[in-house]
């Protein structure tokens, strides 16, 4: 008896040792590689397990990625064929709920303003350089002071889309709500102490934040000064600072691709059926007429837009859109992703250069032409390379306008060499924004067999767009050279970005959203605005699906 007691208890220890073995080894804090434990106060490997998802960042709305068709199947009016239907896939991603305001661009400013003070001769350019021009409104035979002097500043229109920024400001104000949203984060979950963002604004700290500076090299950010400015997170933990794998830090704001606005706008996903769509949509809304066939609200204008000669909001008590020139945000309903004015008020800049072919044949998935790529420089010492008042670089835009290329406490980054390109199949160089279109292989003067001809020669070039120059003389004063040559054919090159949607400028034909036009980077109009985007990481919807979802 006594024997069969012991093998019985003998039994039960081997079992429940054998469950507790199986509940470490499937615990997430327990390495499945190594069975160490990861997070542990004694230190070793340092992982963020906890993490559920991308948390939604401020002004942001989710969309969850999918096929669509790009492009446009009805009549091509202007004859350009440049939006030739081609079928792509897009990555859930962010889109900024409104374009970007007046009051948001404002606060832009006034941190510029505020951390680079325009007084100082080493910073002038930084603030100037990121200032809408107002002289957009203007018009010869228009009177339209009033906009001039009051539409960016006045709280009357703070909630009225920006306008007068070009493609390079735009990409800039991306850069610097990246920075500042991933700094608020650090000091709510920690890692910074508390209002050291203020501190910066207000000139008690010497330095300031910076998203890839403080992934790459932390105590170079806030001028050297981050250890007097450590969060609770970083005194009590071995997480001494925040990474990528702690999963607080998020992507980069930066600007939509046009694959992405147009399958935004779209919102297709209101003519779902299963796993098919219930043909196209003409709009960003359902009908093939601007205003609304609903009870409510029948025979109301559903987005800002001119409705024909010298009609740009109706007669006076009886207004077909309520708007003569932009329209507050929000004043239209929304898509059926929840974003509004994704056509009319402003048309909007996305990140794309133009190309009159969309080459589905060489990819369908994130569709984007206009990769340049980048890596951190390192200096003699083997050490990043931040960007200091003294190695501040700024370039000149054609028409003049000096912007600065990064601000001091960021990393300044190079081109990728043939050290980063050396045998591989995805890309050969970093500059690929005319791959497949516009090199000299793609000209008609190539010959395969007697070698390339020369790229420089402007009679051979595929795009032989005006290339004007800006030069400084000895005194420092700019000097603009204006191309006036006759044997110029094209306005396209890789300067000319994409901008897409309608604008209260434009008749109803620019609402389709495979409408596509360009204009250079370096410009900016009284009817261009933009709005940001957000990739996201992980798993591609929010909650679990199934085919009869």
């Amino acid at each position: 008896m006594r024997k069969y007691l012991f093998n019985a208890c003998l039994l039960c220890a081997v079992a429940l040792t054998g469950f507790t073995s199986c509940k470490n080894s499937g615990s997430k804090n327990v390495s499945r590689a190594t069975g160490w434990q990861i997070n542990s106060k004694e230190g070793g490997f340092q992982y963020n397990t906890s993490f559920k998802e991308q948390e939604t960042a401020p002004g942001l709305v989710f969309l969850e990625g999918g096929t669509f068709t790009r492009g446009r199947v009805q009549d091509d009016i202007m004859h350009d064929w440049n939006n030739s239907p081609s079928q792509q896939h897009v990555q859930s991603f962010y889109m900024d709920e409104t374009e970007v305001t007046n009051k948001m661009y404002m606060e832009y400013l006034d941190y510029l303003k505020s951390v680079y003070p325009p007084d100082n001769p080493a910073y002038a350019d930084i603030y100037k350089g990121a200032l809408p021009d107002t002289l957009v409104w203007r018009n010869r035979l228009g009177y339209n002071e009033v906009m001039t002097n009051n539409y960016l500043r006045h709280p009357a229109y703070a909630e009225y889309p920006v306008v007068g920024v070009n493609w390079v400001q735009a990409v800039q104000f991306s850069e610097w709500r990246t920075d500042r949203v991933n700094e608020h984060i650090l000091e709510r979950e920690g890692y910074l102490a508390r209002n050291t963002k203020y501190a910066v604004t207000q000139g008690d700290v010497n330095g300031t934040f910076s998203t890839e500076t403080y992934l790459n090299s932390p105590s170079n950010i806030y001028g050297g000064e981050i250890d007097s400015l450590q969060g609770k997170a970083q005194r009590d933990s071995t997480n001494v600072f925040a990474k990528r794998s702690s999963g607080v830090i998020m992507p980069a704001y930066r600007l939509p691709t046009e694959t992405e606005w147009e399958y935004a706008a779209q919102a297709i996903v209101s003519t779902r059926e299963y796993n098919n769509y219930r043909g196209r949509k003409k709009y960003p809304w359902e009908g093939q007429y601007t205003r609304s066939g609903k009870r409510r609200t029948r025979g109301d204008q559903l987005a800002n837009f001119k409705q024909g000669k010298g009609d740009y909001g109706g007669i006076a008590g009886w207004s077909d859109d309520s708007a003569d020139i932009t329209a507050q945000v929000k004043s239209y309903p929304p898509n059926d992703w929840g974003l509004y004015d994704m056509a009319g008020n402003v048309a909007e800049w996305v990140a794309d250069v133009y190309r009159p072919i969309v080459d589905d044949e060489a990819n369908d998935f994130n569709y984007y032409r206009g990769n340049v790529y980048m890596k951190t420089a390192i200096d003699n010492q083997g050490k990043v390379e931040i960007v200091t008042q003294e190695n501040m670089r700024y370039d000149t835009l054609p028409n003049g306008k000096v912007v600065a290329r990064d601000l001091p406490g960021e990393i300044a980054m190079v081109p990728v060499d043939e050290n980063d390109t050396y045998l591989r199949t995805n890309f050969d160089k970093s500059d690929n924004r005319d791959y497949r279109d516009g090199d000299p292989g793609s000209t008609r003067y190539f010959d395969m067999f007697n070698g390339e001809e020369d790229e420089n020669d402007p009679k051979k070039r595929m795009y032989n767009a005006p290339t004007h120059t800006i030069k400084r003389d000895s005194a420092g004063n700019i000097i603009k050279q204006y191309d006036t040559s006759n044997s110029r054919t094209t306005l396209i090159n890789d300067e000319v970005r994409v901008y897409k949607g309608g604008s209260w400028r434009d008749r109803a034909y620019w609402l389709d959203p495979a409408q596509r036009r360009y204009l250079p980077q370096y410009m900016a109009t009284d009817y261009i605005g933009f709005r940001c985007a957000m990739s996201r990481v992980g798993s591609k919807a929010k909650e679990k699906k199934t085919p009869r979802h």
